[in-house]
């Protein structure tokens, strides 16, 4: 394929799905409230239900066939304190209400709205089948996590504990802030060259490139975000892709030049040890990217 038509392709893949397959995600976050709102141990908990992930920060592309959405509870919280610190000097209590107990009832209240065969139980969350109505959704019951600071100030995010005994803090607000942020300042041109890696990187896998199979579309989208502003201030999206798989490529070559990479959150290392990718994974999909794109 020609790089004209590249740009042709680019521009398809830079746009969001349509209204309809936004109209069945939006219908899946309201049925998941109702359900929560049905069952008598969960309705008068302090109870936010919301969509995160790439739906929420408008990143998703047309193969992302699930939707991920929290049931955050404030009636409890986790938290991290600074070295040297202890819960009293943050007036930390125990909690009455403790998180397996929320998640049982989670589970129980799911299954009592959609039915048991609707409803599957995995590790760290729970997966609804999608329907004629509503997309698949996977969904992921938090509590609130609160990362202290020595002034007693906290910074807020959520938590899960899996099956298995796994920690998993997110971000979703601040990741959801500062993608907005980029977004606007570079035109738009942030979202759109994240949703063409993303298809480009489908792409890549459809075809057995081995390289893009173990690469997720998170990964993809805090790449993008450690790419300048003027970057992705092109006058095609060819150029955009370009222009980010040259520095990127570059900077994910050694570690010392990406080591302070963050998330798009800003609050969690990007290739750091516990990181479910790797950078040299990161780079090796960069690299078959350029080939796939046929640049020069």
């Amino acid at each position: 394929m020609s790089l004209n038509n590249w740009e042709d392709t680019f521009t398809s893949w830079a746009k969001p799905p349509g209204k309809s397959e936004q109209e069945r995600c939006e219908n899946v976050e309201k049925e998941i409230k109702n359900a929560i709102k049905a069952n008598d141990k969960l309705r008068e908990k302090r109870i936010l239900v919301f969509i995160q992930g790439s739906y929420r920060n408008n990143t998703n592309v047309r193969k992302d066939s699930d939707i991920d959405i929290g049931i955050l509870c404030y009636d409890s919280f986790f938290y991290d304190l600074p070295e040297g610190y202890t819960s009293e000097h943050f007036n930390i209590i125990d909690a009455s209400y403790h998180y397996t107990q929320f998640k049982n009832e989670v589970y129980e209240a799911l299954i009592s709205y959609f039915g048991r065969n609707s409803v599957k139980r995995g590790n760290k969350v729970f997966d609804i089948k999608e329907n004629s109505y509503h997309v698949d959704a996977d969904v992921a019951p938090f509590f609130e996590h609160r990362r202290y600071q020595q002034n007693g100030k906290y910074l807020s995010g959520v938590e899960l504990y899996s099956d298995n005994g796994e920690r998993v803090i997110n971000w979703p607000e601040q990741h959801y802030s500062n993608g907005l942020n980029k977004n606007n300042d570079t035109n738009h041109r942030f979202k759109y060259t994240v949703r063409i890696l993303k298809t480009l990187c489908n792409k890549m896998s459809e075809n057995e490139v081995s390289q893009a199979k173990v690469i997720p579309g998170f990964l993809i989208e805090c790449l993008v975000w450690n790419v300048p502003n003027n970057n992705l201030n092109n006058y095609t999206h060819t150029e955009d892709v370009r222009e980010s798989i040259i520095y990127l490529c570059n900077k994910t070559k050694d570690y010392e030049d990406c080591k302070e990479w963050g998330e798009v959150s800003e609050l969690i290392y990007l290739f750091r040890p516990l990181q479910k990718w790797t950078r040299q994974e990161a780079n090796n999909f960069l690299r078959a990217a350029w080939n796939y794109i046929g640049f020069e």
